[in-house]
């Protein structure tokens, strides 16, 4: 498994999104990538219930409890790792939700430009 560069999109070192709950595509924290992560969930997001029923609308619901998977269910003000792909679906849609910039992987960028992002950034 090839691990990409911890860097986040200002050029910086990628820092921790979320502990709890535990976040990520390897469950460590931080929005981290590899060739592994298809969905690429680079975004460090903070969620909003407005995300969260367009997510479930599009099919992922990510607020609805499943213990078998040790998944709590996310609600308003958790922080995640979103695809990054959503992301911009959830821009397009006009339900975005905020971006902790430092948290967010440099790849985003292959599908996020920095302005939509920085537009919805909480730092």
């Amino acid at each position: 498994m090839t691990k990409y560069q911890s860097t986040n999109v200002l050029g910086e070192a990628l820092e921790s999104c979320s502990t709890s709950p535990v976040t990520g595509f390897f469950r460590n924290g931080c929005c981290d990538t590899s060739a592994d992560d298809a969905g690429m969930h680079t975004v460090c997001a903070v969620m909003t219930a407005e995300f969260l029923a367009l997510s479930k609308y599009l099919g992922n619901d990510l607020s609805t409890p499943r213990p078998e998977f040790g998944f709590a269910g996310l609600k308003s003000g958790d922080r995640w790792c979103l695809c990054a792909a959503r992301f911009l679906q959830a821009h397009e849609e006009g339900a975005a939700p905020r971006v902790h910039l430092a948290g967010t992987h440099i790849r985003t960028l292959e599908i996020v430009s920095l302005k939509i992002l920085q537009s919805y950034a909480l730092d």
